[in-house]
């Protein structure tokens, strides 16, 4: 009689899941230091706009740090299980919220003086 083994992952795809995550990881790092970039080097004549400028990049990299980790054992268990890998969450509102973002550092630009 045989004994069925479950089929091990390919490291592979495990790799890819955690070359995945150190990439989001870059991005919240990228994201935090150009908030805090901001907030020290960005020079208004109202000081509300730099920190209006300042402060979403920081806790959009707080939040993606987060994320990222979330993501990656998400993805992980769903490999190890066999299961269909999630659907990935946020992703538009990422674009939208980069979007908002933009145009709020025009606004803060064209309107400071």
């Amino acid at each position: 009689m045989e004994s069925e083994e479950p089929d091990q992952l390919d490291y592979r795809f495990s790799l890819a899941n955690e070359r995945t995550f150190l990439a989001w990881i870059r991005t919240a790092l990228a994201l935090v230091a150009g908030g805090i970039v901001a907030a020290k080097a960005l020079e208004f004549n109202h000081d509300v706009w730099r920190w209006i400028l300042a402060v979403p990049p920081v806790l959009a990299g707080a939040a993606m740090a987060g994320l990222a980790t979330v993501r990656w054992r998400e993805y992980e268990e769903a490999m190890r299980a066999g299961r269909p890998l999630p659907v990935g969450r946020g992703l538009r509102l990422v674009g939208v919220a980069l979007c908002v973002y933009a145009v709020l550092a025009l606004l803060a630009s064209a309107l400071d003086g």
